[in-house]
């Protein structure tokens, strides 16, 4: 394993040396070639060609890696512009008035400019490195906060299911039909929770492992809105929704699937915790760089100490009553995921008449896709 790793290295450190060399090479073949043109065209081209070498050793130092390839670069530049074009042509002639000034420079030049580009090389690696490392601490979170949610989320309704039929099975004879109807209406509204739990978990395997983004396209917002209110009728048939969006046509990239995932948990959050029989409003304000998608209900609000951990994967958040069933904080915290994913924020507030959730997303097509 250990002799494999070493020819691994070898060869990928001869790799980075015929590039480098590739590289220099082309360079300094452009500057000499464009320098002929100079030389042909223009009655005085010498500080045209020694700019043109020096830019060639310039790009030298940026494109390679260490100080060799730049040094390199800058002793040939001199070595050229004295050759070729400095009369007597096709002589080395270093006694000449200027040269050593010129030598010293381009080697100046050389040395400062690969140190500062070897350093700007180094700082991006390691930039690069630490926002890898955010981005696995921030997975390792949000995998953490998923765990949590559900070691709670699911054991409720799965042990009301269980007791349910456990009760049904033995006690079928003495039951009253009213009795037996409500044990399966029970069944029945737990597992369609448990079935909402699961659409929220397959919705994270949507976003892209690696990147934590998400494939988008250019989306209707009407059209998704509207599609979000449709599948939470199916869901709670008696919901009452107010939707309102602009004038204007909005397309924004997104993935609409997730979006309307996000929309559904929001609403539903609003009907079940908010305590309350007046609509929900479900509305979109278009900004100049951002559309903001808003769910308001006039309800019991949120309490004031959890809205800074409303989105953490606790089932908790956003009520306190004793209906295990109806928790939250997983749904809650698969939106931030989302939302987070496409670019966006997420956020929750109390107004004077209950809670509003809202989420924005960008307006324009960014580098937010895979």
């Amino acid at each position: 394993m250990k002799k494999c790793k070493n020819k691994l290295f070898r060869f990928l450190e001869s790799q980075t040396r015929v590039s480098n060399t590739v590289i220099m090479l082309v360079l300094l073949f452009t500057a000499t070639a464009v320098s002929f043109f100079f030389f042909a065209k223009m009655e005085a081209p010498s500080s045209s060609i020694s700019l043109c070498y020096i830019l060639a050793l310039f790009l030298t130092a940026r494109y390679t890696s260490g100080y060799f390839y730049g040094i390199l670069s800058a002793l040939v530049g001199v070595v050229c512009v004295n050759f070729l074009f400095t009369y007597p042509y096709f002589e080395l002639n270093f006694t000449l008035s200027g040269y050593p000034i010129t030598f010293i420079a381009m080697f100046t030049i050389s040395i400062i400019t690969s140190a500062l580009t070897t350093n700007i090389k180094e700082q991006a690696r390691i930039i690069s490195e630490r926002e890898k490392m955010l981005m696995e601490a921030e997975k390792e979170k949000m995998r953490a906060n998923l765990l949590r949610a559900i070691s709670h989320d699911i054991r409720t309704p799965l042990t009301s299911i269980i007791g349910s039929s456990t009760v049904y099975l033995e006690n079928e004879t003495s039951l009253s039909d009213s009795d037996k109807r409500a044990l399966v209406s029970h069944i029945l509204e737990d597992s369609n929770w448990l079935l909402n739990m699961v659409e929220n978990l397959l919705s994270v395997t949507r976003i892209n492992n690696e990147t934590a983004k998400v494939s988008t396209s250019m989306e209707p917002v009407e059209e998704v809105l509207g599609e979000s209110v449709s599948r939470l009728k199916k869901r709670l048939p008696d919901a009452q929704v107010k939707v309102s969006v602009p004038d204007e046509f909005l397309m924004i990239p997104m993935d609409a699937i997730l979006i309307e995932q996000v929309l559904i948990n929001l609403m539903e959050n609003a009907i079940v915790h908010s305590k309350s029989t007046k609509p929900i409003e479900c509305f979109v304000e278009a900004g100049v760089s951002c559309v903001t998608f808003h769910v308001r209900d006039y309800g019991i609000g949120i309490p004031p100490e959890k809205l800074k951990t409303i989105f953490d994967g606790s089932s908790s958040t956003t009520s306190t009553s004793t209906d295990g069933r109806k928790g939250m904080g997983i749904g809650l915290s698969i939106c931030k995921t989302i939302i987070t994913a496409h670019g966006g924020t997420l956020a929750a507030v109390n107004h004077a008449d209950g809670a509003e959730f809202y989420f924005t997303l960008p307006k324009g097509e960014q580098n937010i896709g895979t």
